[in-house]
């Protein structure tokens, strides 16, 4: 079983981790599937349960449904993947919010965090879209040093203890600013859905930054395709991803395309983002079915 820990040795990559993502992404589900999910994915030996945010969307908050998760698990990395931060808007409390995750789990939070791109969340919290990526930056700082135990009032520091380390800190997005945020300010970057050949290019990119910043070792780099199984796969696929991308019109058809919806799919894509340097990739759903995560275990096997 693998650590908890986000960072990759210096000793260089080992054999990819498979995660699963939790269908909380998915409208509807109930409660009680999430965590029998969670549980279900630990059994099964998967290495991380992920968590995807939206804020206009009919989708469970991200640490919420993590605190869940770390009630009836034990072992299984706990990731968001990934948290929109600047829209937020409260570091303090978020700072807190994802200690308190990690202190229920025992050490187990891997935060994924990156700015968003949907207008939408940002209108409906009350928050400038614009400038979003300095505000982001403005609210780790503060995160950093909450969880260094920076005091901040009577009581001492915010808590609870310890916080989370940079080593525990992933960055999605891409260009210039999100490469560089993951080799200034973290441990790793999680790309997309959009294919191998997007994340090839973007883990070629992160290398270059991290080379850059002096960093030792090599950042984690990450992935996270959708799939579907079974005898209604592609259908499940289509209904969902077309409903959750509709705010990206066209490119909503694009992501459902990339769906993987067979067995071969889905072991011809561990295998091509292994050998494009992916270091754990983490699969979401597109049907909250519980039987998903057999299928897919086996997939994997």
């Amino acid at each position: 079983m693998t650590t908890p820990s986000a960072a990759k040795p210096a000793t260089g990559r080992t054999h990819m981790d498979i995660g699963i993502g939790l269908p909380a992404t998915i409208p509807g589900t109930p409660g009680t599937q999430i965590v029998q999910w969670a549980k279900s994915a630990e059994e099964r030996g998967f290495a991380t349960l992920g968590v995807i945010d939206r804020l206009v969307y009919g989708n469970c908050e991200p640490l919420v449904t993590l605190g869940a998760a770390a009630a009836v698990t034990a072992r299984i990395r706990l990731m968001t993947s990934i948290l929109l931060v600047p829209f937020r808007g409260n570091a303090a409390l978020l700072a807190k919010q994802a200690a308190t995750v990690n202190h229920l789990s025992g050490g187990r939070l891997v935060l994924g965090m990156a700015v968003g791109g949907y207008e939408d969340d940002y209108a409906a919290s009350g928050v400038p879209f614009s400038g979003r990526g300095r505000r982001f930056d403005a609210m780790l700082d503060e995160m950093t040093r909450i969880w260094a135990g920076e005091p901040r009032g009577a009581a001492g520091a915010i808590g609870p203890r310890p916080g989370l380390p940079a080593e525990r800190l992933v960055f999605g997005g891409h260009g210039e600013r999100p490469f560089a945020r993951v080799a200034a300010r973290g441990a790793g970057w999680i790309a997309g859905s959009r294919g191998v050949e997007t994340f090839r290019e973007g883990a070629r990119a992160v290398r270059d930054a991290w080379a850059r910043h002096g960093r030792d070792g090599e950042p984690r780099l990450m992935a996270q395709p959708y799939f579907s199984l079974g005898p209604r796969a592609r259908e499940d696929a289509e209904t969902f991803l077309m409903d959750h991308y509709a705010v990206e019109g066209w490119d909503a058809e694009k992501v459902a395309s990339l769906a993987l919806t067979s067995t071969a799919a889905v072991r011809d894509a561990v295998a091509a983002y292994e050998e494009a340097g992916c270091d754990e990739l983490i699969l979401f759903p597109c049907s909250p079915d519980p039987e998903q995560v057999r299928l897919l275990a086996d997939a994997v096997r």
